[in-house]
């Protein structure tokens, strides 16, 4: 677990996922007002969970964030309201591909490596599943893990990945943490819609990878 100093609410793993959001993908806006940030963090796609949180609430995450070292007010002379950007490069000593890995989990909870791919690359260019499976490594062979592993939602074979940094957010580890063999006794729940739709995009995901390499190794052009 990670130093308490740098263990993050719920609010402030929100606001900090937003701000390295908003940097990769909308540079022109970025740093980000007050209001700004508060329409990020209860914005309705890319959450999970959805959130309606105040100003003030927003505000209560900066104060926390700034104290913790992963956010730096920045003002301009003569500007009216004060922005904010990210630090976390710095604070956690990560790279870029690691921090944008980090920033999807913090903003939609546990994923397997085909929905980080997918969603992550708005944020950062990745490739191959490998890519990220590679970052993944990374976080999780780190002095202090940035990530854990988790078990296969229900119906589903592939492994979920959830952040360390927000305790609040992080499953039961009991119940959620990935088994080092396959346990006969733990029997899969009939999957929903929403789960069986989530596991065949993964699958594309995954094929799609395999296609690309194997045409890449035929020097076959699509």
């Amino acid at each position: 677990m990670l130093p308490l100093m740098l263990e993050l609410t719920i609010h402030e793993a929100r606001a900090v996922g937003v701000l390295v959001e908003k940097a990769q993908t909308t540079p022109d806006q970025y740093p980000l007002s007050l209001n700004a940030l508060t329409n990020g963090a209860n914005q309705k796609n890319n959450r999970d969970p959805v959130m309606e949180l105040t100003e003030d609430d927003v505000l209560t995450a900066v104060i926390g964030l700034r104290e913790k070292g992963l956010l730096i007010q920045s003002d301009t002379p003569g500007a009216r309201v004060s922005k904010y950007r990210h630090n976390a490069l710095d604070a956690l000593g990560i790279s870029l591909r690691e921090l944008v890995i980090l920033a999807e989990l913090l903003l939609r909870g546990p994923q397997t490596i085909g929905e980080l791919r997918g969603r992550a690359s708005r944020m950062h260019g990745f490739d191959t599943l490998e890519m990220v499976q590679s970052t993944l490594d990374t976080l999780l062979g780190k002095p202090e893990p940035l990530v854990r592993r988790l078990s296969p939602s229900p119906g589903s074979r592939a492994e979920r990945y959830t952040q360390l940094l927000c305790p609040e957010t992080i499953p039961d580890s009991a119940a959620e943490a990935a088994p080092s063999s396959f346990d006969p006794s733990v029997s899969a729940a009939a999957p929903t819609l929403s789960q069986r739709v989530t596991q065949l995009e993964s699958d594309v995901t995954q094929l799609k990878s395999l296609l690309d390499k194997l045409c890449t190794d035929l020097g076959v052009t699509k």
